[in-house]
């Protein structure tokens, strides 16, 4: 890179605020686009040496820009190199705390706020295709959502081109004024051809690439991460244009994902997916070269991992931050998870384990066992829901798409949410107590149990009967019913002794269903008068 003309970032930015760096070049190098033109370093407070590419952010080649996270306040003393090592200008800045919550990290079985370290919840949803959605329809979605307090949804980056939703048995989600499946990465030569789009792999569509980091930045003003899926239905054509002969070393399949790490890393609500479900397309060896890859571009440690079905042979890969599942309805429910966190336990490191796909509502697809209404309706996967959480695992939902908006498809709906609003509820209860530091522990009969070293206990019953739940102690326990389709609270016990029987020891007898319907119990230590 010739030496360009430069604009620094403010030199007080918050931290986990993006300071950005703009290079203007007098004329355009021959391939803008092609990584490595320049790198930025910098040095943070603690004395540790980071470093990000450039990026090419005009049609005419000639400006670049560079981008920093800090994650610290203090003294960053940052460089501009060349591809030839040729210093080209240098500076600082004195970031300042700012009370930002920073990046959500893998931390053991659970998520946390890399800056606060408080736990993530991952309230979760579906939202592949939102970035064909209007501006305007992206910020009634996402506003929506938050206000369902939805903190994580899943969006591609390069999606599915389809002519309408018919590709997955959902044919009334067309494309209309506020919303297009046609479009991504990268410009084509048959923009309108939803199927043969004749991508150029080798430039960047700019357009969409601002579209995204606008969804990105609203979502996080609004607290939502966002998962950046980088292909979804990757097996047709015309949504992964690269050599499927190479196994991770396709040098434009790189180019994209190096550009993606460049523009978007610096922001912090960002959380990489390799690919959806690269079981139909991709073997093994190509998301253990790309995940490594990435992980290698991103100098903050974003969460990374790879969506696929009910296998994860990438538990001990050092990359890979967290397990993705995709299984449907009951098999991916509490008994697959627990089944998972003893898989990933026997490699020696815990990680967070999610069913990422476990059937949205009111989808009905060919390939989904055959089920019909109401089988996946808004109360069934709720149900499985709490099936998955009580397993110490999360999960990620989707809306219905039947009245055409989009639902699932892109993440639009309008007015209240039965699905919603139940994870809401069961968020609400999990955070009167100390969720993040619970485990699976014993429950007999009909019920599923969490609990932490503090004594407090959480109980889920999925069938009729009774469940028997051990407790460390004879109380005195204070013990609360609440309904998950209703959101209500009532008292059970009020610092009782609860002494199950001379031989099974102290511990809480329970009926699992209440008007008929599951149930669930925070069970704690009798508050002090």
């Amino acid at each position: 890179m010739p030496m360009p003309r430069v604009e620094a970032g403010p030199h007080r930015p918050g931290v986990y605020e993006t300071w950005e760096l703009t290079a203007e070049l007098a004329s355009p190098p021959a391939d803008p686009f092609e990584p490595g033109q320049a790198t930025l370093e910098w040095t943070t407070p603690a004395s540790a040496t980071k470093k990000a590419g450039v990026f090419c952010d005009s049609a005419d080649g000639r400006v670049f820009r560079a981008r920093i996270l800090p994650s610290e306040p203090g003294t960053h003393l940052w460089r501009l190199v060349g591809r030839d090592g040729r210093l080209l200008t240098e500076g600082g800045f004195e970031a300042q705390p700012s009370g930002r919550r920073g990046l959500v990290q893998a931390d053991g079985w659970r998520f946390v706020w890399s800056g606060t370290g408080e736990p993530f919840f991952h309230n979760s949803t579906t939202a592949y295709m939102m970035a064909g959605l209007s501006d305007a329809r992206i910020d009634q979605a996402l506003a929506r959502l938050a206000r369902y307090r939805i903190d994580r949804i899943r969006v591609a980056l390069c999606p599915s081109r389809q002519t309408d939703g018919g590709r997955w048995h959902e044919p009334q989600v067309r494309e209309r004024d506020d919303f297009t499946f046609r479009y991504g990465p990268w410009p084509a030569r048959n923009p309108e051809d939803a199927h043969r789009p004749q991508y150029d792999a080798s430039r960047f569509d700019l357009a969409h690439w601002r579209k995204f980091e606008r969804l990105l930045r609203r979502a996080e003003a609004l607290g939502i991460a966002v998962q950046v899926v980088f292909f979804v239905d990757g097996q047709e054509p015309q949504n992964y244009p690269f050599d499927r002969d190479r196994a991770g070393d396709d040098p434009l399949e790189e180019r994209c994902y190096r550009y993606a790490v460049d523009r978007l890393g610096a922001l912090p609500n960002v959380e990489w997916c390799v690919t959806n479900e690269w079981a139909l397309y991709r073997p093994d060896e190509w998301v253990e070269a790309v995940g490594s890859r990435l992980a290698e571009y991103d100098p903050y440690g974003h969460l990374l991992s790879v969506h696929g079905h009910g296998h994860f042979p990438f538990r001990s890969s050092p990359w890979c931050t967290h397990a993705l599942f995709q299984c449907w309805d009951e098999h991916g429910s509490h008994p697959f998870l627990l089944r998972s966190r003893r898989e990933q336990d026997a490699t020696g490191k815990a990680k967070p384990q999610v069913n990422e796909e476990f059937g949205y509502e009111d989808h009905y697809a060919e390939w989904g066992e055959g089920r019909k209404p109401p089988a996946r309706d808004a109360d069934s996967r709720i149900r499985l829901a709490w099936e998955m959480r009580m397993a110490g695992a999360f999960c990620t939902t989707g809306e219905s798409a039947a009245d055409g908006l989009g639902g699932w498809i892109n993440g639009l709906r309008e007015g209240e949410s039965r699905l919603l609003q139940g994870h809401l509820w069961m968020r609400e209860f999990f955070e009167t107590m100390d969720w993040s530091a619970m485990a699976p522990a014993e429950a007999s009969g009909h019920a599923y149990a969490l609990a932490n070293s503090r004594g407090e206990c959480a109980v889920y019953g999925f069938a009729e009967g009774w469940t028997a739940v051990p407790l460390p102690h004879a109380g005195p326990w204070d013990v609360d019913r609440f309904g998950p389709w209703t959101g209500e609270w009532s008292a059970v016990h009020r610092g009782a002794m609860l002494e199950r029987d001379p031989w099974t020891g102290p511990g809480a007898i329970l009926p699992t269903l209440h008007g008929g319907r599951p149930v669930a119990y925070r069970i704690r230590p009798a508050a002090r008068s």
